[in-house]
């Protein structure tokens, strides 16, 4: 069976208030659009399909603050805000989904960006590359500013789970690091380290796609990981 992608980006506890949502969701949904087609158009969720396309997410402002203000916790205000949107894509297995958590300050808000990724045909050609992925983590890295982000293979992180520190941020195809976590050492070959702008780093581990079928491409993440663990820039997430 082909290998699942999923992408996620996580940060600590960000007290903001629904505009202060709005505008970093204005700008993540103009970065998205940008990236490929796929990611062009987004739809509120809703108890159907049908209902949700009838909701478009634009990058509108004004509409962008009542769609947050409407997804504020009911029950815990220090939970924040949770914001679901899909891409309409016609097949389940080529759809995109991504689901935020943002503007919570509790312990247990656990702020978040997850995308479910397209697992075949020809949105999945399309996203599942390491140009797209990056592009991807660099949409989320600028508009959210998170602490770390991945993009890796359901298989890779189920196999890398059990001697993860929790909390602490998984070493996937693409990796990003916040600044302040703190250099990027010198890597191996095929890996290519990218800034995104001021914020952090971008790692890509190898150009092609990253499957944890692959021995080789397993041991260049681990070897790859202990090089970052050593300098410090995996420590877990704090609150």
């Amino acid at each position: 069976m082909s290998e699942t992608y999923y992408a996620g980006s996580y940060w600590g506890i960000r007290k903001e208030p629904p505009d202060s949502c709005a505008r970093r969701l204005e700008d993540f949904l103009l970065g998205l659009s940008r990236v490929d087609s796929s990611f062009a158009h987004w739809y509120e969720t809703a108890k159907s399909l049908k209902e949700s396309l009838k909701r478009p997410l634009r990058p509108i402002r004004e509409e962008l603050v009542k769609f947050v203000q409407k997804n504020k916790d009911p029950a815990f205000d220090d939970l924040g805000f949770s914001l679901g949107a899909w891409n309409g894509a016609p097949n389940d297995h080529e759809d995109c989904a991504f689901l935020i958590r943002c503007g919570g300050h509790h312990a247990r808000a656990n702020n978040r960006c997850v995308f479910s990724l397209p697992s075949r045909g020809s949105s999945a050609e399309r996203v599942l590359t390491a140009s797209v992925l990056a592009d991807m983590l660099r949409a989320t890295a600028s508009a959210w500013e998170p602490d770390w982000g991945v993009a890796m293979s359901h298989s890779h992180r189920d196999l890398v789970e059990s001697r993860r520190v929790p909390k602490a941020p998984y070493l996937g195809w693409v990796t990003y690091l916040a600044r302040h976590r703190g250099t990027v050492p010198p890597l191996p070959a095929p890996v290519r380290v990218e800034p995104v702008e001021d914020k952090g780093t971008l790692i890509v581990l190898t150009p092609e796609r990253f499957t944890a079928s692959n021995p080789e491409h397993v041991a260049l993440a681990e070897t790859v990981r202990e090089l970052l663990d050593q300098a410090g820039l995996l420590k877990p997430l704090m609150s």
